[in-house]
């Protein structure tokens, strides 16, 4: 189509020719500017070794850090689950005993401090074997025998392990416990578990007042 001038015959606008229509449309073929083509080349080329490089760099010192964390919170972890476990024999003992208005017995890992003698049935029902935290209570009447109400704790081993040794519980009837061969309410240092696999907080404490009241606590070296 073409719109003519005032001037007879001169076209003032010419209609594009197919050739130049096809130039045009965005179909198969068609040029893209510089700078697209720039950016799909970009897009195409992935890593250098440059930047893989400084990305493993990174992911190194990453796991440096986190590693030795993470060792520490799962050691201080155990210690923590394992001083628990030990609380835990020390009240079923105490809740044995009143129930059953006998006596019962946290058996210690030192077999001297289990028992006052081959007449002693609890302390030597401690010894028969490895039953260190295990609790063993008094059952009948004219010969009682002891039999065992709480399994050993199983948490004591390699990186944990014991500070001294624990204290031989023995609760009476009322509920009240005495270190074995004694008579009077225990006050003092039940257990100190500890691990030398990490600096700080490294122990826990396990404390009795007046043969009824257990505290834990948490202390860097041998429990004060």
């Amino acid at each position: 189509m073409q719109v003519m001038s005032c001037r007879r015959g001169a076209p003032l606008m010419e209609a594009p020719n197919s050739a130049e229509l096809s130039d045009r449309s965005p179909g198969r073929g068609a040029r893209l500017p510089r700078s697209g083509a720039a950016t799909a080349r970009r897009r195409g080329r992935g890593f250098t070794l440059v930047e893989l490089m400084i990305t493993m760099a990174v992911a190194l010192v990453l796991i440096m850090i986190a590693v030795p964390s993470f060792k520490t919170m799962t050691l201080s972890n155990k210690l923590t689950t394992t001083a628990n476990d030990l609380v835990g024999a020390i009240n079923v003992a105490r809740m044995e005993a009143i129930k059953t208005n006998s006596n019962t017995q946290l058996c210690s890992d030192s077999s001297a401090s289990n028992t006052t003698g081959t007449s002693d049935t609890l302390g030597n029902a401690c010894n028969a074997s490895t039953q260190v935290g295990a609790v063993y209570a008094l059952i009948g009447g004219t010969t009682p025998t002891a039999q065992l109400v709480r399994a050993p704790v199983v948490g004591i081993v390699t990186p944990l392990q014991l500070s001294g040794s624990i204290t031989a519980l023995r609760y009476n009837g009322q509920g009240l416990a005495e270190a074995v061969g004694t008579t009077t309410p225990y006050t003092g240092l039940v257990a100190d578990i500890y691990t030398s696999s990490i600096s700080t907080d490294n122990h826990r404490c396990i404390r009795m007042t007046a043969g009824s009241i257990i505290v834990t606590s948490t202390s860097t070296g041998t429990c004060p």
